[in-house]
């Protein structure tokens, strides 16, 4: 099936060589703008801005997808409705194969058309260009009412239809046809009086037929029509033109596109030192070269942006400098200086700069800034120039800017995204990251040397990690390195290790300046957002916790987290994530010091410490229901939590804030807050334990012990003693362990809290297991078992039991042990605690196994396996499963212990667990028989 779209006059599809019926007017411009933008995403939002303005209905999104489904209908049938017109996350993609766009086939021949030009064959250029031209059939979109998101786009159009004709007066005129061409020209002229090429296209063609007072009379009209329209005079190339003819100069050869004869601009200045890697930034540059698949040849924008210091301008005139040699008619170059300390350059100031690069006479550049930019346009539009707008502030300083046709290639470098250029202009952007570590590297070697590198290699990387990587940082180290060769790495580095000084250390180089031009850019709200996030450890934040350090709502906070994320002061790296870099950190840092006071500063920190504390806890209590939740600070009334409905909404949230959670808790307990410490470990222990993320888990609570000492909290000193135990047994200092689980049981004792002790007696009972003082161990188990009847709770009465039993069966009694389980595991049930049953059914399948019931003992391995998995508690269930393969192996299926060895190995090798070597080990063994 053929499908052609026809823009290039009224909108038509057709389907077959048959016309399809494309609907109501709006249903029209919706698919009008898909055309104009194939391949590309348009938000639902932006659409019903085309078609209502800023007053959309209520059921402008409902409305937008009717018209989408009438267009699905009509350009596909039902069975592949979906498969033209896609929907993407907030809008809509128009899927266009190549030359089913008049567009696309009237580019395709233009270009041929002015290849042939410059390769000195006119009749070949007369054909394709006569062709490209025939495919208008009057204006694009006609007849529809083009809104004003269109109207960039269609005029953009029409200059390439412009720009063809005149090339076709070229060919014609080449091939010696002047008198054919004139009505054409004159014609064009009727529609567009202000084309100064055109108009020195007609003088020579009228010049060549003899008619000499015609083309004179051509130049009276033209200069008139620009002095009505314009208030400017004609250009080089036409006054040239009607010099030539009163001189009787005119060759009998097409006219040059281009102004008068100089050399032409090469305005690139050089390249700034510390250039390396960006690799795919350089090759996305590349592909503005050449015409892409779906994107038509003419001008190319590339938009770069970043934050300060991450390199644009470097990597914009490297790239620039690597291809002069595609740009012959020259280079341009400004610094827009959009956020320097000095005003920034207004666009027309920039134009008058670039006309006189381009030949025109200041006395005859225009007075108007539209005027300069006509001029500006008509004089690149032949020409194959690259510009360079370097340090722009917005799209808005840089569209004036903008060739409007042509074959020129745009780069524009800016700390904005610029967003509204890619949107309506069609810009393409490319965001810059800092360096990777090897690309940081390689700047430092190309500065200092590759000997002076490997000299000190743990100080290269020291020095890579305190700068962040970012370009402007390294260079700054490397040039303060490189003046002192006599200097150690390792003494730089040690003058960075510090954060907090790291600013001081680069002051040479002036980073807080640079960063101070992007916070003075910013809105008083989004600078005062900016200084508080000094106030936040990182790595990253959400929205929510934004809202809480500015004692705002979330809605009023999305926009300034917009403001900050469009000029790359903080990025957007996950969905509702956002994280800042280090240095810009620690200016945010230093700013909320200087700026704000230190009761606004107090007010902010407690709001954040609250957020996340009464975010965190019913979290965890959701992960472990059986915990006795410990006593928290009051929640701040009206201050941003987030809710959370079930375990895997919680899991969800530990796993993507549990990094922020320990900076947060880390801070807090070294800087007055360390009442938040305790409960934020426990509440981290809820799901860091269970997945054996055990070198976290202690230093949170090692972090929670120094606060509750600090401020004499003796049940905070116990709780963070007992955790903190049990994550220094797990990692294998059963010295230290047992150290605090003794302090921990004189606390509890102490304070006479009954619930701790008797899950501390398990803790040391684990512990002396592990040292293999089982007899030991077995006593504390029956001592926790008894404290556990007093306290009266059935959950903690369970789990002694179940300790109890399986020292039972460590011991030798394995009778006894299947008995304690057995009865503790009926009780679990009852209760549902299913991560306790996880706990009884293993140690009932370690019974049966030394029994030699080893059909039952899988039975239970298996069961304990299935409960230890969903609660996540990946430790447990890889030590279960290493008991569950020992099984199989002596019930002889070892196709079934390699599958449970495999798994465990996967869960230790996942955990970073020494554990795994003996899992492959006993995997090797059974793959070997």
């Amino acid at each position: 099936m053929s499908v052609h779209f026809d823009l290039l006059g009224p909108l038509t599809v057709t389907r077959d060589d048959r016309p399809v019926p494309l609907g109501s007017t709006k249903q029209q411009l919706i698919l009008a703008a898909l055309l104009l933008r194939p391949a590309e995403a348009i938000s639902t939002g932006e659409l019903a801005a085309m078609l209502w303005g800023d007053l959309p209905p209520a059921s402008a999104a409902a409305n937008v997808r009717t018209y989408v489904r009438g267009l699905r209908q009509a350009l596909a049938g039902q069975r592949r409705a979906e498969r033209r017109i896609l929907t993407t996350p907030g809008g809509y993609l128009l899927h266009v194969e190549p030359g089913e766009r008049d567009v696309d086939r009237f580019d395709a021949a233009a270009a041929r058309g002015r290849a042939a030009l410059a390769e000195g064959d006119p009749a070949g250029a007369q054909a394709e260009l006569a062709a490209a031209v025939a495919l208008w059939r009057g204006p694009a979109l006609a007849g529809l009412p083009v809104p004003r998101l269109l109207s960039g786009r269609v005029g953009q159009l029409e200059e390439r239809r412009l720009l063809a004709e005149e090339d076709y007066a070229v060919a014609r005129i080449a091939l010696g046809e002047p008198a054919e061409v004139i009505p054409r020209l004159r014609a064009l002229l009727d529609r567009h009086p202000l084309r100064q090429r055109a108009w020195a296209q007609l003088m020579m063609c009228l010049y060549q037929i003899g008619d000499v007072a015609g083309a004179l009379a051509a130049y009276r009209q033209a200069r008139r029509v620009l002095a009505e329209q314009t208030g400017m005079d004609p250009g080089p190339e036409l006054t040239r033109m009607h010099d030539d003819v009163l001189h009787h100069r005119v060759a009998g050869r097409p006219v040059s596109p281009g102004g008068t004869v100089q050399a032409p601009p090469r305005q690139l200045p050089l390249v700034p030192a510390g250039f390396a890697g960006r690799y795919a930034a350089l090759a996305r540059l590349d592909a503005g070269l050449r015409p892409g698949a779906g994107r038509p040849a003419g001008v190319d924008i590339t938009a770069v942006s970043g934050m300060a210091g991450v390199g644009k301008t470097t990597l914009a005139l490297h790239w620039a400098h690597r291809v002069v040699a595609h740009f012959p008619d020259g280079q341009l170059y400004v610094n827009l200086r959009g956020y320097d300390d000095a005003d920034a350059v207004s666009p027309a100031d920039a134009l008058v700069a670039f006309l006189e690069a381009l030949g025109v006479p200041i006395g005859r550049v225009p007075s108007s800034i539209d005027a300069r930019t006509g001029l500006y346009r008509g004089l690149l539009s032949t020409r194959r120039m690259l510009i360079v707008l370097d340090n722009a502030r917005d799209a808005g300083q840089v569209r004036p800017l903008l060739p409007g046709a042509g074959r020129c290639v745009v780069v524009v470098t800016s700390r904005d995204q610029l967003s509204g250029l890619v949107a309506a202009e069609g810009a393409r952007p490319l965001t810059l990251d800092v360096l990777t570590a090897e690309e940081s590297t390689d700047l430092l070697r190309g500065r200092l040397g590759a000997d002076r590198l490997a000299a000190e290699p743990a100080a290269v990387a020291e020095l890579v990690e305190a700068t962040g990587r970012l370009p402007l940082a390294l260079s700054l180290v490397a040039a303060r390195v490189a003046a002192k060769p006599a200097f150690p790495l390792g003494a730089v580095a040690a003058q960075l290790r510090p954060a907090e000084g790291r600013l001081a250390a680069l002051a040479d180089g002036d980073v807080r300046r640079v960063f101070s031009w992007s916070h003075r850019a910013l809105s008083a709200d989004a600078a005062h957002l900016l200084r508080l996030l000094g106030l936040h450890p990182g790595p990253d934040l959400t929205g929510d916790a934004a809202a809480a350090l500015l004692g705002r709502p979330r809605a009023a906070a999305a926009p300034l987290l917009h403001e900050l994320t469009r000029l790359h002061l903080l990025t957007e790296h996950q969905p509702g994530r956002y994280a800042l870099h280090d240095l810009l950190r620690s200016y945010a840092a230093e700013l909320v010091l200087a700026s704000e006071p230190a009761g606004s500063r107090h007010a902010a920190s407690s709001r954040l410490y609250d957020h996340y504390l009464h975010s965190a806890h019913p979290a965890a209590v959701l992960l472990q229901p059986t915990w006795t939740p410990v006593e928290t600070v009051p929640a701040l009334p009206a201050n941003p939590h987030v809710p959370v409905r079930d375990r895997a909404e919680a899991a969800a949230w530990f796993s993507a804030e549990h990094p922020v959670l320990l900076r947060v808790l880390r801070q807090a307990a070294e800087t007055g807050f360390e009442r938040y410490a305790g409960p934020l470990a426990w509440a981290l222990a809820a799901y860091l334990a269970p997945r054996g993320l055990f070198a976290e888990q202690l230093a949170a609570q090692q972090a929670a012990l120094a606060a509750a000492e600090r401020i004499g909290d003796l049940p905070a000193q116990a709780l963070a003693g007992r955790m903190l135990a049990r994550a220094l047994m797990r990692l294998g200092d059963h010295d230290a362990a047992e150290h605090h689980v003794q302090q921990a049981l004189k606390l509890y004792e102490q304070i006479g809290d009954l619930d701790g002790l008797a899950l501390t007696l398990r803790h040391l009972t684990e512990h002396c297991t592990a040292r293999g003082r089982l007899t030991e161990a077995l006593a504390h188990s029956v001592e926790a078992l008894r404290v556990s009847r007093l306290i009266g709770s059935g959950y903690a009465e369970a789990r002694a039991l179940n300790t109890k039993g399986y020292l039972h069966a460590l011991n030798g009694d394995y009778r006894q042990a299947v008995a304690d389980c057995t009865q503790a595991l009926a009780w679990q049930r009852r209760m549902a605690d299913r991560v306790g049953q996880a706990a009884t059914l293993d140690s009932l399948g370690f019974a049966h196994h030394r029994l030699g019931d080893l059909a039952q003992a899988v039975t239970c391995y298996e069961q304990s396996v299935e409960r230890f998995r969903e609660s996540a508690n990946r430790y447990h269930e890889a030590e279960t499963l290493t008991r569950l393969g020992e099984a199989y192996e002596q019930l002889a299926d070892l196709p079934a212990a390699a599958e449970a060895w495999q798994r465990a190995k996967r869960i230790y090798e996942d955990l970073g667990d020494p554990a795994a070597d003996a899992a492959r080990q006993r995997l090797a063994r059974v793959l070997s028989a």
